[in-house]
């Protein structure tokens, strides 16, 4: 997919973001509560984010978002940690580099707002998504750093930036 686009998300994608989202967690069987499904944001990414030291980003392939991701402040954690947040891709966009890429365009934004550290969590059994997470240099760490709440996720990873 050379000619999908990573970009900063707009107003106009919340509907798509939220969509994209909602398909990847019904498709995986993820739990709806306690995970980005039932996260009041979901529908209003763009406003979500659009706040100090925040940005989300979508995949926009033939004029439709395929994937997206965004970085933040770490909730409730004393530190100068972001959370790598919502890193969802259809599908038809697994296998093709581009969460490898969006990795790359999250966590460069991350080291410009001056963070020291990037957190993230996971299901156990998303196994593709772990082993992208340890290629782009996170490490598993033994309990979650702040209170996200998303106490459906029991998997933690961090990288120093």
């Amino acid at each position: 997919m050379k000619d999908a686009v990573i970009r900063e998300i707009t107003p106009e994608d919340n509907a798509q973001v939220a969509q994209v989202v909602r398909k990847v967690l019904e498709d995986l069987g993820v739990p709806k509560v306690g995970t980005a499904y039932a996260d009041k944001a979901l529908d209003d990414m763009y406003a979500a984010y659009d706040v100090p030291r925040a940005t989300y980003f979508v995949v926009e392939y033939d004029g439709h978002i395929i994937g997206c991701a965004g970085i933040a402040l770490l909730e409730n954690y004393d530190g100068n940690v972001c959370e790598l947040q919502k890193m969802y891709f259809l599908e038809e966009a697994r296998g093709k580099g581009l969460g490898a890429q969006m990795i790359k365009v999250c966590l460069d934004k991350a080291k410009t707002y001056g963070f020291e550290a990037c957190y993230l969590e996971t299901m156990p059994y998303m196994e593709s998504a772990q082993k992208l997470y340890q290629r782009s240099g996170f490490e598993y760490i033994d309990a979650p750093m702040g209170n996200t709440g998303h106490y459906s996720c029991p998997v933690w990873m961090l990288k120093k930036l």
